[in-house]
């Protein structure tokens, strides 16, 4: 396959192509394809569909380039990962039925499973997001609660984590009970501060309608109207697991996140996510997706990594 750029800027053409061609070997590794240019002119060789898939990315990237954004490695994984997932064409942002639209950012879930997950969300009371890291799963579920909060359709967002480390334990931590905490809680932190700047949770924090709280915290209370995110689900015991899914009231949803893969609970102890999984699988208005190592959305070597664990525990 032949195609040419439709401008040649022969700076915007070496930051297309990357430190020492390291942009296009991303492209010609991941989609097994060759990639070769002289100047603006550039052949592609392998797969028609993978072709067409490296030529619409290199295109994308071009776009950009002259629209003066900057390009990372983690931008062109992105869009081969949507690409693979849809290799009939690239996703468009604007034309995506599953945005999700909050104050600070416009989140767009990939095709496939982070769009299945979206759905699944919005037409469940319970939904269980099960999958290795990276493949958004908290992010996608702290995005929605984000959006619906925005709409009025909850009142309250609590986000919860158990307290649990591999090898560690809350007594060796110094300060006091909410420092302690708060390392286990970030990432949930995180993501508020990017859907909605950091004075306004703040505010929301302040105010008790956005709650981040280890898991104990949630026994004996009953939530009405919230939007509820269970993470690291995982690490909780059945017990726990119990009592945090009898804790929503009239009006709330609940998302369940974890990776049954990276238990950090007693080898004795059973994980409350594997065992919630088990006794819920016919219950009614209750959703599962799971995630694979081909839904990561970071680094192309995470992907690898999860991939390789997979095959190594077969």
């Amino acid at each position: 396959m032949k195609f040419q750029l439709e401008t040649e800027d022969h700076s915007k053409i070496s930051d297309l192509c990357g430190p020492t061609n390291s942009i296009l070997k991303q492209i010609e590794e991941e989609l097994d394809i060759k990639i070769s240019n002289r100047g603006a002119n550039f052949k592609i060789k392998g797969d028609l569909h993978h072709s067409k898939l490296g030529k619409n990315i290199i295109l994308k990237i071009y776009q950009d380039l002259e629209a003066n954004k900057k390009v990372e490695p983690s931008d062109v994984h992105l869009y081969l990962r949507k690409g693979i997932n849809n290799l009939d064409k690239m996703e468009d942002k604007n034309t995506n039925k599953q945005l999700i639209t909050t104050p600070k950012v416009v989140v767009s879930p990939n095709p496939g499973n982070q769009e299945d997950y979206i759905k699944i969300i919005k037409n469940n009371v319970l939904t269980f997001g099960i999958g290795p890291a990276g493949t958004g799963k908290t992010y996608l579920a702290v995005a929605v609660a984000v959006q619906q909060f925005i709409s009025g359709e909850v009142e309250k967002i609590l986000l919860v984590r158990p307290a649990v480390e591999a090898g560690e334990k809350l007594g060796f931590l110094p300060g006091d009970l909410s420092q302690k905490v708060d390392p286990y809680l970030r990432p949930l932190y995180d993501a508020l501060f990017e859907m909605l700047g950091f004075k306004e949770t703040s505010q929301l924090i302040e105010r008790n309608i956005i709650e981040v709280v280890p898991l104990a915290f949630m026994r004996g209370r009953t939530l009405n109207n919230s939007f509820i995110i269970l993470d690291e689900s995982q690490n909780a015991t059945v017990e726990q697991m119990k009592m945090f899914l009898t804790r929503f009231g009239f009006g709330s949803k609940v998302v369940v996140t974890g990776d049954i893969t990276q238990i950090d609970l007693p080898k004795d102890v059973l994980s409350g996510l594997v065992h919630s999984l088990e006794v819920l699988k016919n219950v009614k208005d209750v959703g599962l997706v799971e995630f694979y190592a081909k839904d990561v959305v970071r680094h192309g070597l995470v992907q690898k990594i999860v991939e390789a664990y997979d095959n190594h525990n077969k």
